[in-house]
């Protein structure tokens, strides 16, 4: 399958200017631009947030030589990774106008600590001609070394930022999809930008997906909507705890952001009032673990079963 089928490659931007950022953020990559030069990177954020499209953006303005490693496709394989890195930023790039090479670790928090420890040594070995990005959706499981030898940029859109970012996504969407010659309806595609927000890679995805008979198809936003929480309430009611978990599963493809915002839309209608408070702080909670936990499932089913022991439904 190209790149150029594929719309999250084939619109990813080559200039930070053209990344939908926070301005703080898009400031500072900016800087590093403008003073050409890059610093050892580690880029923290939940999925399709664009850590990886802000380290390529970065090279490719730059005229810099980089080569990106999958940690979950190589991080088990310890001497691969060596021989590559190695051999990267030992030679010499006869096109680059940069200073340094780039190697970036796209999904580090997938490679295991003994990697991770050569990485760290790589850094100091080649400091002279080779920066290293790394990007992750868990910092926590990213060695405290490679935190201490790298400038780290959080990916944690706020709510302050999120209406302006929401409105430039749906502008940017709006333009890739008049140049596919795809008709669409503003509503629709303004419920998709909603709910996947802030994962940009798969907004871009489902849009693609449900456009593919050339006009942006109703059932996207349907897609979206019905979540069975009706269903649910029920099965946390009766207290069927192994229908849960598979309601879990059924639904692990939902974003946890957008979960999280039904279950309180939806359960506290479906409960006694004097529950409501509790379901607040449980949901909370969770929500705040999710960006860190290494289990979503986990988390939800955890977050799910509190309620269930904790709360009275109607």
């Amino acid at each position: 399958m190209s790149n150029d089928f594929l719309w999250v490659e084939k619109y990813r931007p080559h200039k930070v200017e053209d990344c939908i950022l926070p301005d703080s953020m898009k400031e500072t990559f900016q800087a590093f631009v403008d003073g050409k030069e890059i610093p050892n990177l580690l880029l923290k954020g939940s999925p399709g947030v664009g850590k990886t499209t802000i380290a390529k953006a970065l090279c490719d303005q730059l005229g810099a030589s980089f080569i990106v490693i999958n940690g979950s496709d190589e991080g088990r394989f310890l001497d691969t990774i060596r021989s590559r890195v190695k051999k990267f930023a030992t030679t010499v790039s006869l096109t680059s106008s940069a200073n340094h090479k780039v190697v970036i670790i796209d999904e580090a928090d997938n490679t295991t600590d003994d990697v991770q420890k050569s990485l760290r040594a790589f850094i100091e070995e080649f400091h002279s001609n080779c920066r290293f990005i790394f990007t992750c959706n868990y910092p926590n499981r990213i060695i405290e070394a490679i935190h201490s030898r790298c400038t780290v940029v959080n990916f944690d859109y706020t709510s302050v930022n999120q209406q302006k970012l929401q409105a430039q996504f749906f502008t940017r969407l709006r333009e890739i999809l008049n140049e596919n010659e795809v008709t669409f309806d503003n509503k629709i595609l303004a419920g998709v930008v909603m709910h996947y927000y802030p994962d940009w890679r798969r907004t871009l995805n489902e849009i693609q997906r449900f456009s593919a008979t050339g006009e942006l198809s109703p059932v996207a936003l349907q897609d979206i909507s019905d979540v069975t929480i009706d269903q649910l309430a029920g099965l946390m009611k009766n207290r069927k705890f192994t229908e849960i978990r598979k309601w879990v599963v059924d639904n692990s493809d939902k974003s946890p952001a957008s979960l999280f915002r039904k279950f309180y839309d939806s359960l506290s209608k479906k409960m006694n009032h004097a529950s409501v408070p509790e379901l607040i702080l449980i949901l909370a909670k969770y929500q705040k673990w999710a960006k860190d936990v290494d289990d979503q499932e986990i988390n939800t089913i955890a977050c799910l079963t509190e309620i269930m022991m904790s709360c009275e439904f109607k």
